[in-house]
């Protein structure tokens, strides 16, 4: 992949320490002779109102890199907005997890300058692609799809098809349909496996299912889904805690892999098992 020269910058919601990493990152890159753009979600800070910032669209088409400021929510707005445009991202955590952020505020000004001189990883990921049968409109999520009542303690009734096979007919709150990148994010509150990155699946998740004996399912990522809603009340569709829509008894959901993908970059010493040590606690109370 070439040099990154125009950059720009993406936050959700801004605060005094979003605009102070900003701040400091347009000085190392403008130190670099990169040009900086800022999303014009910096434009809801007052204290920014004379900053020259830009719309989606146009950064979509003049950037060769977006930096994420935030933590992974931030990181999934960033990605349905840039990612999906084929535009690398690099994360800069200042959440909780952040599974997808790795780059701390005190080594950014190392890890930013390794980066520019080409020292980085590229990790592609995909996304899940859904619609409802009959429905033209496709909706697209970058952790998961979650089929839900919307309700606390209430069940939905579904069918299950992995490629056109049966697969079974459940009473459950919900099923959750996740990414490798998905696997640190909703599924894993729900005990779902955790997913090497590189793996090539999806993982099929019951919430609660009125069973003993239901269980995970990891499914090729080529595979296609389909889910059949066969309970009258209430029932929803979410994608990435994002997007929502009711259903309705009768409707087919149609989940497959998407052929837009997202391509993060990260510092070379990157380590998707380190992160999970680190930021799941594993290893805690072993002496060394």
């Amino acid at each position: 992949m070439k040099g990154f020269k125009n950059i720009g910058l993406f936050t959700s919601t801004v605060n005094s320490e979003k605009i102070f990493i900003a701040k400091q990152i347009e000085e190392i890159l403008s130190s670099k002779g990169c040009k900086i753009l800022y999303d014009n979600a910096f434009k809801k800070e007052n204290s920014l109102k004379n900053l020259k910032t830009y719309s989606s669209r146009y950064l979509s088409s003049h950037c060769d890199l977006v930096i994420s400021i935030g933590g992974d929510g931030t990181m999934l707005s960033c990605s349905r907005l840039y990612g999906l445009q084929a535009i690398p991202i690099l994360g800069i955590n200042l959440g909780k997890l952040g599974f997808l952020t790795d780059i701390a505020p005190d080594e950014l000004t190392n890890k930013l300058q390794e980066v520019l001189s080409g020292q980085y990883s590229l990790d592609q990921r995909f996304f899940l692609e859904s619609n409802v049968k009959g429905n033209k409109k496709k909706h697209i999520a970058l952790n998961e799809v979650v089929i839900h009542s919307g309700s606390i303690a209430k069940l939905i009734e579904y069918e299950l098809f992995i490629d056109n096979c049966f697969v079974y007919r459940q009473k459950a709150d919900g099923i959750i349909i996740s990414t490798p990148t998905g696997s640190t994010a909703y599924s894993l509150s729900g005990n779902g496996p955790i997913v090497h990155p590189d793996v090539k699946a999806m993982t099929l998740l019951p919430m609660f299912p009125h069973s003993l004996n239901a269980r995970p399912l990891l499914v090729n990522e080529k595979s296609e889904i389909i889910i059949n809603i066969c309970n009258k009340g209430k029932t929803e569709i979410s994608l990435d805690s994002h997007n929502e829509s009711k259903l309705r008894e009768g409707d087919s959901i149609l989940l497959s892999k998407a052929k837009s993908k997202l391509t993060l970059i990260h510092p070379k010493d990157h380590d998707f098992y380190s992160a999970c040590r680190n930021k799941l606690g594993w290893s805690l109370g072993l002496p060394y």
